[in-house]
């Protein structure tokens, strides 16, 4: 996931995992594989060393295939869509509008569009394991340590691999109900004690969300025309 998440277009299976990953594994990728939408409100925090810095509330809404539109409310609007080609972001403040392909983003939003783009962890993940350094904050829950492809090095071991990918600015962790599959939570790590938190509720599945939800109009607004920026490389930051 650093240079990032995305819906890509096969399946390769997980190497080996420990059996109480795996099974976590195959409940979410059963759960999440079937709908063709999903709903849910969340709740993204960025924190430094403990310190929460930044703390934004909204709405998500996925639709396949690998599409999704987060709609921010609080405490500021703004909207981040992928229409499945493009990646756009919209502060309705300045009326201006980043535009970037999918598959160019490396922000962490992107790679969850996987939830319908056929939910499986190997397209973002070479392996899957149960977290050693991470707990979970529900009861029920289990925390998976994503080794993201193409980072990974070696053989580490437990907890040598996940301050490993921390170091490096890619550890990723999924918090996941271990009896419903449920995704809680998404937290990742960057160097210097920085990480970006997506907390997930009220998951609905297979509302009849219309496909111009999830296509950013180019049209004018209002009395203001929007002045759209092309952005050809990534950006490197951790949020809007």
């Amino acid at each position: 996931m650093i240079s990032v998440l995305l819906a890509l277009l096969t399946f390769s299976p997980l190497p080996p995992a420990s059996k109480g990953a795996s099974a976590v594994v195959r409940q979410f990728e059963t759960l999440y594989s079937a709908p063709k939408t999903l709903q849910a409100t969340f709740l993204e925090r960025y924190t430094d060393n403990g310190r929460v810095t930044r703390a934004d509330a909204g709405t998500a809404y996925f639709r396949r295939p690998g599409k999704m539109r987060w709609e921010y409310h609080s405490p500021d609007d703004s909207l981040f869509l992928v229409d499945g080609k493009s990646a756009w972001f919209y502060v309705p403040a300045d009326h201006t509008v980043t535009r970037v392909p999918a598959k160019q983003s490396s922000d962490w939003r992107t790679p969850l569009a996987l939830l319908v783009g056929g939910s499986k962890l190997s397209r973002v993940c070479s392996a899957v394991y149960l977290a050693t350094t991470e707990a979970p904050q529900k009861s029920g829950s289990v925390v998976l340590f994503c080794a993201v492809k193409g980072a990974e090095r070696g053989k580490a071991h437990a907890p040598d691999r996940e301050a490993a990918a921390e170091t490096r600015g890619d550890a990723a962790f999924l918090e996941i109900d271990s009896t419903t599959g449920i995704l809680n939570r998404v937290l990742i790590k960057q160097p210097g004690g920085a990480a970006i938190e997506f907390k997930f509720a009220n998951w609905q599945f297979d509302q009849p969300l219309p496909e111009s939800l999830f296509h950013f109009p180019l049209a004018r607004h209002g009395h203001c025309q929007w002045r759209i920026v092309l952005q050809r490389k990534p950006r490197k930051s951790l949020g809007p």
